[in-house]
């Protein structure tokens, strides 16, 4: 009985991660696709090529406490380059990654929210142990939206973790992942760094 149930929750967990490699590989298509979309892209067609990701891996797929945070006020997240943008806490994130407590915050933009396709648009930029090595060292970012949150809770998907367009080429703005959200864990899950030479 107990080599059944065993066996059960293999097999379980053996279709959850092909389910998730499949997820991710939706994700990451999409990803690329929007490069050629958006008129502002750093990257080409033929530019696609050196993008590098670590393979999916469902365990950096974690559910997170969220605390809200009431009537926060705003503040500049600088920029690598230029001037920097006001924010303002959405709330604070409290999850394991790998048996590491991690503590990560989630920001909203103002102006972005005045838009009504992002009203509702969040943000989590992030630096982790891989960057400067195996990741693009000013950090990565992860999306959320604000129907993510359900119970207290949300679920991070590291897999989904992706460079900002200074990664690729310069004369953007991009914003700078403040101190609390500097992880002495390695993250190795998500884009890594872009494999073409970047002038700046």
């Amino acid at each position: 009985m107990r080599y059944l149930l065993m066996l059960l929750l293999l097999s379980t967990s053996f279709a959850f991660g092909q389910n998730h490699n499949a997820v991710i590989t939706a994700y990451r298509q999409k990803y690329m696709a929007d490069f050629l979309e958006d008129k502002s892209s750093p990257l080409k067609k033929e530019d696609l090529q050196y993008l590098r990701f670590y393979d999916a891996d469902s365990t950096y797929k974690v559910v997170a406490k969220a605390q809200l945070v009431i009537n926060p006020a705003k503040f500049v997240i600088p920029a690598f380059a230029g001037a920097g943008s006001e924010y303002v806490k959405y709330a604070v994130l409290n999850m394991t990654v790998h048996g590491k407590q991690v503590t990560l915050s989630v920001y909203r933009s103002p102006a972005l929210a005045k838009i009504p396709a992002y009203a509702d648009y969040l943000f989590m930029p992030f630096t982790d142990g891989t960057n400067g090595h195996e990741t693009y060292g000013g950090g990565r970012y992860i999306d959320l939206r604000e129907g993510d949150f359900k119970n207290g809770t949300v679920v991070i998907d590291f897999n989904k973790a992706y460079n900002p367009y200074c990664a690729f080429a310069g004369g953007y703005s991009c914003p700078k992942p403040p101190d609390e959200n500097q992880l002495q864990v390695a993250i190795a899950a998500g884009e890594k760094k872009y494999a073409k030479e970047v002038g700046h």
